[in-house]
């Protein structure tokens, strides 16, 4: 959840450490830090401050020369967003600094202890007992930052990832992980340590994966990788696909719309060499055929990306399909075996809920066959399979490209399975095959006309509640539209099942209520029932904003999608749903690209 860089090399180290620090914050900002280790045996020089990174930068007037440093963008948990409980946190002679990303879920006891000792601490936070817990380990094996912090990572229980510098030991950073990502950056005189590759992009497009329980010891031009007994591990290293043009605004007025507009291109390079569909040797070793059962886990947005694949992959593949929040999903307790085919949906590759839900399965017997946008992280990592997107960076907390993607993925996903299953006919894969060489386009069309809806959307600025209506695929795209608008706008906003309405939410309409309607394809059985739907909230006062691929007569205000099939309408439908939530929050002056209390990647519980 928090944002994490470490620099080592030839450069003076607040730049890297600064520049990555920009591209971490969608991770968090409640805080931000840095910590620079100036000459050998001093303390260390320490700036921290609580809100977003430029309360920061608007006081480093003056920095001391450096070659190697840490810094930290936080999103709170344990402790307020004060300057206070901001990282770094140092030792109480302070010459050692640590970063840490994650929870440590025995803090309490390690901070009794450590306080017993005569370790003085300042925050409220649980980091604070790993930096104090490391400094007595230091010395306990001589001064070995490395040897220390594996066997602090030995004592702690949760989820973490922690970098450390000391004063004694000028160009040294040493890091691990558990439960949380980070990565090796490999440079020329040079190296990194962050939470993800964006952080050093600029610098270099090799990365080192780290994998569970592993420690780093980085120089700069020296890698060390051990496990937590100190046997040294290969390297894994892999290239970085996208440059750091990829992750700024390029013009645009905020991340986010950059990213509403960068569809029609994530979308196709999604599909490139996928259209005819996937190749067999992505799930070899998946015995497909003798699946009985499919579950798709996911958070948030991707948990509704799940939704619209249930559709597909049922009708398609003929095969029971569950979706499940996987914040929940373990903790029932659900009946898995080895022939159920588990579909965990992350952008990060590291959210932790997904994570963990993900290793129960497979503890359990299930298969695993993930869909991803970031390579190398965790989740795929753990998989069996591994269907990746490829989006590109997203930095705006507000998932846009990522969920379309995700949706392709899901298309792509469902036809291999009825292609693999033998369900799917010929003629309904050549289709869904034509369509989806047509999206790109399609949602190019899209976002050619939706001026008018930036324009509209102020109109409601002041509404105290919106409604999004659908049936079929377009009642996860209503769920998805309202996600966005209480993200961004701060507004209650709910979607429901069309059908639903006379069961209970109709009492929510009132006298001018705007009610967003995404209407089932023209041709589609459900479009007269869906039409009758909106008649019903139109007679209580409802202003109808639709969103269709035919006129509609009953609508207030119509926006034209272009035409597809039916289960693919949601990629096209959610533009405009994205488009609403952006300029809600301009109109009613939020931020937009980190909207209050949330962050990128949870990578915590």
């Amino acid at each position: 959840m928090c944002g994490i860089v470490g620099y080592t090399g030839k450069e003076s180290a607040l730049s890297p450490v600064l520049e990555g620090l920009r591209r971490l914050e969608y991770r968090g900002y409640d805080s931000a830090g840095i910590a620079l280790v100036v000459k050998k045996g001093d303390p260390l020089w320490l700036e921290k401050r609580a809100g977003k990174l430029g309360n920061l930068e608007s006081i480093l007037d003056s920095v001391p020369e450096s070659h190697s440093g840490i810094g930290h963008t936080r999103w709170a948990t344990h402790g307020g967003p004060t300057d206070v409980n901001a990282h770094p946190h140092v030792d109480n002679e302070g010459k050692l600094a640590l970063i840490h990303n994650g929870i440590i879920e025995n803090y309490v006891e390690l901070k009794a202890m450590l306080t017993a000792r005569g370790h003085i601490f300042k925050s409220e936070t649980d980091t604070e007992s790993v930096v104090h817990l490391l400094s007595d380990a230091r010395k306990a094996h001589n001064g070995d930052l490395a040897a220390a912090m594996r066997e602090v990572c030995g004592e702690l229980r949760g989820s973490f990832t922690l970098l450390a510098v000391h004063s004694d030991e000028p160009g040294r950073i040493v890091g691990a992980r558990r439960n949380s990502p980070l990565v090796v950056g490999v440079g020329d005189g040079e190296n990194f340590l962050a939470s993800d590759v964006s952080a050093f992009i600029a610098h270099t497009k090799r990365a080192l994966e780290l994998g569970q329980d592993e420690v780093v010891d980085i120089t700069a031009d020296s890698i060390v990788i051990t496990d937590l007994a100190g046997t040294v591990l290969p390297h894994r290293e892999y290239e970085i696909s996208w440059d750091a043009s990829a992750a700024e605004r390029g013009g645009y007025a905020h991340f986010m719309l950059k990213e509403i507009y960068e569809q029609p291109k994530s979308i196709a390079d999604t599909l490139i060499g996928r259209t005819a569909g996937l190749d067999a040797s992505i799930t070899a070793g998946i015995d497909l055929q003798g699946i009985e059962k499919v579950v798709i886990i996911g958070c948030g947005t991707a948990y509704n990306a799940g939704l619209v694949g249930k559709y597909a992959i049922e009708k398609w593949a003929n095969i029971s399909v569950d979706v499940e929040l996987a914040s929940e999903y373990r903790y029932r307790e659900p009946s898995v075996d080895n022939k159920t085919l588990l579909i965990p949906i992350s952008q990060s590759g590291e959210t932790m809920d997904t994570l963990m839900a993900m290793r129960y399965a497979r503890e359990k017997g299930a298969r695993v066959f993930s869909v991803c946008n970031t390579n190398g992280s965790t989740i795929p990592r753990e998989s069996d399979a591994v269907l990746y997107t490829h989006a590109g960076p997203e930095i705006a907390v507000a998932s846009t490209k990522a969920f379309t993607a995700q949706l392709v993925a899901m298309y792509l996903l469902a036809l291999h399975l009825g292609k693999v299953r033998g369900f799917i006919s010929a003629d309904l894969e050549n289709e869904i095959e034509r369509e989806l060489t047509d999206l790109p386009g399609k949602v190019e069309q899209v976002l050619e006309t939706v001026e008018p809806l930036r324009a509209l959307t102020r109109q409601f600025k002041d509404a105290t509640s919106v409604l999004f209506l659908g049936r079929h695929v377009g009642f996860p795209t209503a769920l998805e539209g309202a996600l966005k608008l209480k993200e961004l706008a701060y507004m209650h906003a709910e979607g429901f099942a069309g059908g639903e309405l006379k069961h209970g939410p109709i009492a929510l309409i009132d006298q001018g209520t705007p009610v967003v309607a995404i209407m089932p394809t023209e041709n589609s059985l459900l479009a007269e029932k869906m039409a009758s739907n909106i008649q019903e909230v139109k007679a209580r006062g409802a202003i109808i904003i639709a969103i269709a691929d035919a006129p509609l007569a009953s609508a207030d205000h119509l926006i034209r999608i272009p035409k597809t099939h039916e289960f693919l309408q949601p990629v096209l439908a959610v533009v405009p749903l994205q488009v609403i939530s952006y300029e809600m929050a301009i109109a009613r002056g939020n931020d937009v690209d980190q909207p209050r209390n949330l962050a990128k990647s949870v990578t915590v519980e």
